[in-house]
C-alpha cells in the first residue's frame, strides 16, 4: 500500500489519470441510482409503486435501462444535419464532466488531494466551461431541423443566458469573503461557521439558478412536453439520447456539489475537530460528509421537480432579468459595506 502511494505521489500523470477513472466511474454510478430515486420518489407522490421488479426492489433497473440505452437501434433521421446532429450530445455531455475536475470531494487521502485540479480560478474555470453546454443544446435543436427542437434550443439559449449572470454575481459575495477563487480555500474559510449564514441571499439566488440551469422544473421549458413534445431532443434516440439524459444529470450533481462547497462548509463539519484521528479515517469522514450533503441536494431537486408546477416563459425571464439580477448587486453592494465596517483602518 505504501509503495503504492509513493508511486502516485511522484507520478502526477498516473495519479490525475486514476482521480479522473474513480470520478467518472463514481458519477455514473450516482447518475444511474439517481434516476431510479427519482423514479420512486416520483412514485411515492402520486401514490404508486413506481419500478420495483428488475432484481430486489428495483435496483438492477439502471442496469436494465442502461443495456436498453445501448442496444437500441442507432437511428439517424434523414432530414437531420447529420454530422452536427451527432456532434451536439457530445457537445453537451463533454461540458457537463469537465465541470467536475475542480470540485474538492474531500481534504486529502493519506496527502494525496481529492480533487482532480486544485485551480487558483476553479469558480471561473466551472463557469466558463459550463456556459459551453448550451451550445450543445441549441445545436442539436437546429440540426434536428424541426421545428420544435429548434424552439427548445432557443429557449435553452435565452433562458441559460439569463440565469448564468445571477448564477456568477450570487458567489461574488462568497469570494469577497474569503479572498480567493480557489475552491478548496472556500472549504477552509467554512471551518467555524458555513457561508449559508453569511450569505443567506447570495445561496437563494444560486439555487433558483441552478434549477434554470439544469432545465429542471419548474424552469424545464427547453423540453416542455405539453407544447414542444420534448423539446431539443425530440428527435434524439438510443445512446444520443442517453448522452443528453446523462449530461442533465450530470449537471444536477454539479450543482449540487457546488452549493455545498460554497455555502454548506464542503466536506467540513462545523466545530468538530477531526486531526487527532487517522488520516485515512479522516479523509474517508470527509468524502462521506461531503457526498452525504450533495445527496441531500439531489433529494431536494428530484421533490421540487414531483412538487412545482411549471412557469410560464414571460414569468421566468422576468424572474431572471427583473428579480435576481437586482437582488444580486444589492447582494454585492451590502457585502462590500459589510467588509469595508469590520475592516480595521489604521
Amino acid at each position: 500500500m505504501n509503495e503504492a502511494i509513493l508511486f502516485l505521489e511522484t507520478t502526477p500523470w498516473a495519479l490525475h489519470l486514476l482521480k479522473i477513472m474513480v470520478v467518472i466511474g463514481g458519477l455514473l454510478l450516482v447518475v444511474a441510482y439517481t434516476v431510479l430515486a427519482e423514479r420512486r420518489i416520483c412514485a411515492f407522490i402520486q401514490d404508486r409503486r413506481g419500478p420495483n421488479r428488475v432484481g430486489p426492489g428495483g435496483l438492477l433497473q439502471p442496469i436494465a435501462d442502461g443495456l436498453k440505452f445501448l442496444f437500441k437501434e442507432n437511428v439517424l433521421p434523414g432530414h437531420v444535419h447529420k454530422i452536427y446532429y451527432i456532434l451536439a450530445p457530445v457537445m453537451t455531455m463533454v461540458p457537463a464532466l469537465l465541470t467536475l475536475a475542480v470540485i474538492p470531494f474531500g481534504s486529502s487521502l493519506a496527502s494525496v488531494p481529492v480533487v482532480i485540479a486544485d485551480l487558483n480560478v476553479g469558480i471561473l474555470w466551472i463557469f466558463s466551461i459550463a456556459s459551453l453546454g448550451v451550445y450543445g443544446i441549441v445545436l442539436a435543436g437546429w440540426a434536428s431541423n424541426s421545428k420544435y427542437p429548434f424552439l427548445g434550443g432557443i429557449r435553452s439559449s435565452a433562458q441559460m443566458i439569463s440565469y448564468e449572470i445571477p448564477m456568477g454575481m450570487s458567489v461574488v459575495g462568497v469570494f469577497m469573503l474569503v479572498g480567493s477563487l480557489n475552491l478548496m480555500r472556500v472549504v477552509e474559510y467554512q471551518k467555524d461557521i458555513w457561508l449559508i449564514f453569511k450569505q443567506p441571499l447570495g445561496f437563494l439566488i444560486f439555487l433558483v439558478a441552478a434549477f434554470a440551469e439544469t432545465n429542471r422544473l419548474p424552469f424545464d421549458l427547453p423540453e416542455s412536453e405539453q407544447e414542444l413534445v420534448g423539446g431539443y431532443h425530440t428527435e434524439y434516440g438510443s445512446m444520443k439520447f442517453a448522452m443528453f439524459f446523462l449530461a442533465e444529470y450530470t449537471n444536477m450533481i454539479t450543482s449540487s456539489a457546488l452549493m455545498v462547497t460554497l455555502f454548506f462548509g464542503g466536506w467540513q463539519f462545523p466545530w468538530l475537530d477531526l486531526n487527532q484521528y487517522n488520516p485515512w479515517l479522516v479523509g474517508v469522514l470527509h468524502m462521506s460528509s461531503f457526498l452525504f450533503k450533495v445527496l441531500l441536494f439531489m433529494l431536494f431537486f428530484i421533490w421540487v421537480r414531483w412538487t412545482l408546477p411549471r412557469f410560464r416563459y414571460d414569468q421566468l425571464m422576468a424572474l431572471g432579468w427583473k428579480v435576481f439580477i437586482p437582488l444580486a448587486l444589492a447582494n454585492i453592494l451590502v457585502t462590500s459595506l459589510i467588509i469595508t465596517i469590520q475592516t480595521p483602518h489604521f
